[in-house]
């Protein structure tokens, strides 16, 4: 994913946490924010310790978070800021599973364009 599909300041994650609406489900928090300019959505991905203990563990959860969400990215809004917080329940599990979770979570989120407005 190209670096301007992501949020990557701190500023702007503190944007999003302040000004959020928030989801969650067993596996993910999403917090998404509406912004002015809807060129494309951004995406921010945070795992904890809690997830994994080791470097290698939470990037391995983070890239099939990424993948899950490239795949998705043709029905995704573009006016939006999306936060992927990653809860333990993420660890050890396999695509299908965090791609299932990713899916269920976007749409109690409503990230996912109207496809009766298309």
């Amino acid at each position: 994913m190209r670096k301007s599909y992501r949020v990557k300041k701190e500023a702007d994650f503190q944007l999003v946490f302040e000004q959020h609406h928030s989801v969650a489900n067993k596996m993910f928090i999403v917090y998404t924010m509406t912004r002015e300019q809807p060129t494309h959505f951004r995406l921010g991905i945070s795992i904890s310790k809690k997830v994994g203990l080791r470097g290698h563990e939470r990037v391995w959860v983070k890239r099939r978070i990424r993948q899950s969400i490239l795949e998705f990215k043709p029905k995704m809004r573009s006016d939006l800021d999306i936060l992927v917080i990653a809860r333990p329940a993420a660890h050890d599990q396999d695509m299908a599973i965090i791609k299932k979770n990713l899916e269920h979570v976007f749409k109690l989120a409503n990230v996912f364009v109207d496809e009766e407005t298309e």
